[in-house]
């Protein structure tokens, strides 16, 4: 993962516009979730959200099915691990409609805009604001950064099992603290010391390994 902009995917071609499905969202920044316009989706038992996870996660790239099993099972998958794979993912496409999950060469595919996802979304936002403090906007970048980290609902991945999921989830918690410290940087070069102590204090106390959060509170007590 690279340290400044997040979680990112190997490159594939973007998805056509007629093959993509627009009134769709997704969330993965707390539980996996789906809805279609304001509607809830099912997303249905653990293992089958944790395929729609790592599908949504591949950013429209194909996975095939020994991909998915081993996302979901690991080293150790069951012996009707290949049929159970099936069996989420037809569920999933009568759930999400057979043009966002779509079968392709013996493995699957989700096929949606970027901006129906959070977690894209987020990058996106984090990006924005990378741009902002590069030309010495403060307040915007600290808006955006905000913007952010308001998407995540909890822990992301919440409850999705299985080794992919559990090596995603390290993976954005580690962004997200990124984030965190990105933002309380901003606070502090805007002069923001008295606010940052408080939620300085309580971050180095969950996370007493963090070089960066000392380091901060530190800067923050001493101005």
């Amino acid at each position: 993962m690279d340290r400044d902009s997040g979680p990112r995917v190997p490159e594939q071609r973007s998805p056509a516009p007629s093959e993509v499905v627009v009134d769709l969202r997704f969330s993965v920044l707390g539980p996996v979730r789906a809805w279609r316009g304001g509607e809830a989706l099912p997303s249905g038992s653990p293992q089958q959200r944790a395929l729609l996870a790592a599908l949504l996660l591949r950013d429209g790239r194909t996975a095939t099915a020994a991909e998915l099993i081993d996302a979901i099972w690991g080293e150790d998958p069951p012996s009707q691990a290949l049929a159970a794979v099936r069996t989420y993912a037809s569920r999933l496409r009568k759930i999400l409609t057979a043009n966002a999950l779509v079968s392709e060469s013996g493995g699957y595919a989700i096929r949606v805009r970027r901006e129906c996802l959070d977690l894209f979304v987020a990058q996106e936002l984090a990006a924005s604001a990378e741009k902002a403090r590069a030309a010495g906007d403060r307040n915007q970048a600290r808006a955006q950064i905000d913007k952010s980290l308001g998407l995540w609902d909890g822990e992301a991945l919440a409850n999705v099992p299985g080794p992919y999921a559990e090596n995603q989830r390290a993976r954005l918690d580690e962004w997200r603290l990124q984030l965190l410290e990105t933002r309380l940087e901003l606070d502090l070069e805007s002069g923001c010391h008295a606010e940052a102590v408080s939620e300085l204090t309580a971050l180095t106390a969950a996370h007493p390994l963090r070089e960066r959060l000392r380091e901060l509170l530190m800067l923050a007590l001493y101005r």
